[in-house]
Order: structure tokens, then sequence, then C-alpha cells
């Protein structure tokens, strides 16, 4: 609304936070913006460029809570600037909502048949993160399911001609907030997009639908002798892990999913297509779009389709396994063996608590201190020389009890205990909810960050646990808390805060893998600066000039154009 709006919102009551989840679908509480400060100069271009709706807004202040149309000479209007902004405490996150037009409905229903609903307990299933403490109080209005990329075009056409927010939704298991609906809105489900278009084996590449899981997808695979080294939580979709850029526990060897991403094909805000490049291994040719989209968050566009980078199955591997006292000496063997060359493909290590944990959920009897897991690929040979060379710095660290497996069912068993360990927690305290970090620093300050935190997650009252990407300096720590006790959840939220401070403070970073929504926001100036976050808002606003595009996500609501 411009200038007249900023004004406005100075004087308004505080935005209402207090509704609970599962808020009807036809409340529309009237939410008004806290004022940021933009200096004078930005003040006196907004005033320029906002007469015509100054005249709107002097008509009816009430059309500020429902306003979903661009703002380029302000800040995000209808989003509550303490949600996502700089010092942030919110959790229930709540933007403006306005009628879905009954014109659209019958427009969608014209083309997708039965393939969406407007039933409330589906709504609210896709509005409910199931992995996540983060939460709205709206639900999307309508869930659709497109079976094409031309489905997915005419969805995003007619929610951009009638100004209506998107949500893509994937495998939805991300933990920061990003299949939220704090504007309502449609949610467009993936999850019957999931053919694999193209597979060339001598090229090693394919072409997927975005909601094909990784998993199922290496099951296709694995006849040809060919895999995608990519493997996030189980149930996550191709589509989604392109949205987060995330990466899992082979990203030591292989990188993330920026490295393995040949080609993408999306629906930008406007409904139209656009193609980042061809098949060909590397390019020069422009602007490296694909990058640009990769880790998006789908505030950009809708991924359709994906080329994607496949490596060989390897011929031989050997998982190992090692103890230590001290959680300090764990992470300086995964630093001396990146330093040494040897080329592991997984380096993970667990601290006492997540390992006391898995004996709980899984009836073991593992030592209980910090563990540190590998995995060595190759050939039979090479895989051994490397495990028995890492051996020889483990013993140099006060490291103990080495133990390797080569059998496919030994290896099995051990890498369970390290996918399963967000669950092994629940076992723990099956009522409560996890705050999960992400943070990552420089491979020379891992230990350093690793056992400051440690310390403070010690001393705390709440059950903490810590995994680590050991190899790429990545670490989570699992905070347990109940989430009826206001202390509990301000004290996960202080260690939060602590984890991700130390790690900007070592040129690190507040999200390795899971990516911004809702939840890592606050961060981003401190990390990025003003001028790249003002910059990714001019980005935002070239590519999606009605905001319609998953909007109150990754850009946080104080940033000005």
């Amino acid at each position: 609304m411009g200038f007249l709006s900023a004004w406005l919102s100075r004087f308004a009551s505080r935005p209402f936070l207090h509704g609970a989840a599962r808020t009807s679908a036809s409340a529309s509480p009237a939410i008004t913006a806290l004022a940021p400060r933009c200096d004078a100069k930005e003040r006196l271009l907004s005033w320029t460029r906002s007469l015509i709706p100054l005249a709107v807004a002097a008509a009816s202040a009430g059309a500020l809570a429902f306003d979903l149309r661009p703002h380029p000479s302000f800040c995000d209007p209808a989003l509550d600037h303490r949600i996502g902004g700089k010092e942030s405490t919110e959790l229930v996150v709540q933007g403006s909502r306005k009628e879905l037009p009954k014109e659209l409905i019958e427009e969608l229903r014209s083309f997708l048949q039965g393939n969406m609903t407007l039933d409330y307990d589906e709504r609210f299933y896709h509005g409910k993160p199931q992995n996540s403490f983060h939460t709205a109080v709206n639900v999307p209005d309508i869930v659709v399911y497109p079976r094409s990329h031309d489905d997915v075009q005419k969805i995003v056409t007619s929610c951009n001609k009638y100004k209506v927010p998107i949500v893509p939704y994937g495998g939805a298991t991300s933990i920061e907030g990003h299949t939220l609906a704090p504007y309502a809105g449609v949610c467009i489900d993936m999850s019957l997009m999931k053919k694999v278009k193209s597979l060339h084996v001598e090229d090693m590449d394919v072409v997927v639908e975005p909601g094909i899981g990784w998993i199922e997808l290496n099951e296709y695979l694995k006849p040809y002798g060919l895999f995608f080294p990519l493997d996030p939580g189980p149930g996550a979709t191709i589509g989604g892990m392109c949205a987060t850029r995330c990466s899992g526990s082979l990203a030591v060897r292989y990188g993330t999913m920026r490295d393995n991403v040949i080609n993408l094909q999306v629906v930008l805000g406007n409904g139209d297509v656009i193609k980042t490049g061809s098949r060909a291994r590397k390019s020069a040719a422009g602007y490296d779009l694909a990058r640009l989209l990769i880790g998006s968050e789908g505030t950009l566009g809708v991924i359709t389709e994906v080329t994607l980078r496949l490596q060989k199955l390897p011929q031989h591997s050997v998982v190992a396994m090692c103890n230590f006292c001290m959680i300090k000496d764990a992470a300086d063997v995964a630093i001396a063996t990146m330093l040494s060359g040897i080329q592991v493909s997984r380096v993970e290590l667990l601290d006492e608590v997540q390992v006391k944990a898995i004996n709980v959920a899984n009836g073991k009897n593992l030592p209980e201190v910090p563990t540190l897991m590998f995995e060595f690929i190759g050939t039979e040979a090479y895989a051994r020389e490397q495990t028995l060379l890492v051996q020889k710095i483990v013993s140099e660290h006060n490291g103990s009890d080495f133990i390797f497996v080569e059998t496919a069912d030994d290896k099995k068993e051990l890498w369970k205990i390290r996918k399963e360990a967000l669950w092994a927690c629940f076992a723990m305290a099956p009522d409560f909810e996890a705050m999960i970090t992400d943070v990552c620093v420089p491979l020379s300050r891992l230990a350093e960050c690793i056992s400051k935190s440690k310390q403070e997650l010690d001393a705390s009252p709440l059950l903490c646990t810590v995994i680590a990407h050991a190899g790429d300096g990545n670490f989570h720590t699992i905070i347990l808390f109940d989430p009826n006790q206001k202390e509990q959840r301000q004290e996960a939220e202080r260690l939060n805060h602590f984890m991700v401070h130390t790690a900007l403070s070592m040129e690190g970073t507040c999200t390795g893998e899971h990516g911004v929504g809702t939840g890592k926001m606050k961060y981003l100036e401190e990390e990025l600066g003003i001028g790249a976050l003002t910059t990714m808002k001019r980005i935002k606003a070239a590519l999606d000039p009605n905001n319609i595009m998953n909007p109150g996500k990754l850009i946080p609501p104080h940033v000005c154009i």
C-alpha cells in the first residue's frame, strides 16, 4: 500500500497470533504489519511510487490486511515483522488471508477434475509440517494434485490471474516451515508427478518429474548399475531436494544438490516456462539459472522436471565405527581424515546422548560415548587400504574400539543407526517436539564449534543430542522440548540462537542443508548482509511480481527495496 500503509501500520494494534492452527478456513482475522525502518530517501521514493495505492488506502483502510499485490517500494506488508525478522521469537506464522475466488475454484476444476480437494482435514494436513515445530494460523484453502507439467502451468497461470498465493508441496520432510501456508491459498501437491521420463545410461544422467523420491529413484536405477548420490531423510522428493538445496551424508564425496543437477524445467510466477540448460555436463552459456532456482524454496517458481547427474554404484564398500572419550577428539579425527586426502564417502559423528537414544529405541548395547562412522568405497583393495589408514589416524587421536564391516546386511544395520537418529530421540521423549539446528562452519573450526556448543547443551535441562556430517563441517543438534511448557520452548530457542551465532562468529552459516523457510530468516542479515538480501528481494520482485510464489519464506519481511 506504499508509504501511507507503512505510516498507518505504526499505529495499528498488535497482530493476532494466539489462534490455534486449526482456525476455520472462513476466519479472516485482520493483520496489520509492523512498520520497518527505511531511510529518508527510501521513504521519498516510496511516496512517489505510491500515489495510486494512497487513493486505494484512503478508500479502504481494511485493504491492508488482505492485499497480496506487490509492494516493490516497501517491505512485506502482510507478515508480522516479529516473525522471521531480526531477533524474531515467534514460532506461529500468520500472514493476511483473502477469500478464495469461486471463479478460481471452477477454473481449476475444469482441467483438474477430481485431482483437487477442499476437505478441511486434507488442507490441515498439508498446512501442518510433519517434522517441524513451526506452525501457521492459516492452512491452504485448496489442495491440488497436478499430473503433468501442463497442469502445473495452468494452475500457476490461474493463481497469478487472481493473485492467489501458491505453496509447492513435495515429501513434506523439511523442518523449517517451508510448506506452511501463512497466506492460505493453493497448495500444489506434486505427489502424482513421479515418472522417470528418460534414462541415459551412457551419459549417466536421468530426467525425472519432481514428485519421485530419491529412494524410489535409486531402486529404479539399481539394475543399471547407477545411483543418485544424495541421501537426505527418508521420504524426501527430488523437487523438494532441489528447492531446499539439500545434501546428506554423501555430500562429503559427491557434493550437494547444486552439484548434481544438470537442468531444471520451471514454471515461473506468471505461468511462463523456462529450461535452465541442456543435458551437457558443463556449459558457459549465460546466467546460471539452475543454481539460482536450486535453494529458492518455491519462491521463484514451481519445478516440473529435473535432469540429474548419476554415479556408478561402488564396486565395494567398507563401513567402520570407532569410539572416543571426548567429542573434540572425534571431530579432530574427522578433520585429520579430510586433510590426509583419504577419499571417504561418509564421515558421521554421534555424541553420547544420541548413542544412548539409539540404545533405548532399538534395544542395542552400544558404548554410550562420542562415536564416528565412516564409509569407504572403491575396489575391495582400495577400500580396505583407506580403512586401515583411518584406523591409524583414530589411534593417534585417543580413539578406541575401531571395527569395520563389509557384508551388505552388516553395513545396512550400522547405517540404520544413523538414519533413524531423529526417531530414536523421540523414543526417549515421545510427547516432545524437536528443534533441530543445522549450522555449518569451515572444517578447521568444526571441533571448536562442536565443543563450545556441547558445553552449552550439557548445561541445559533439556534433552539434547549432536549429530554431524563431520566431513564437511555441518552438524545438527536435536533439542527436545515440551511444546506446552513455555520455559522449555524458550530454552530450546536460546540454545538454537547460541549455536547459530557461534557458527556465524566462525564464518559459518545458519543452515548447511535444511534451508531457510520461516525458521532461519531472522539470521540471514547477520550472515549475508542487507545488500545481498535486497538483491534477493529484487530478483523475487522481477520473477514473481504478484508475490504469489510461497510468500513469507526465505527473504526476511523487514528487507526493503
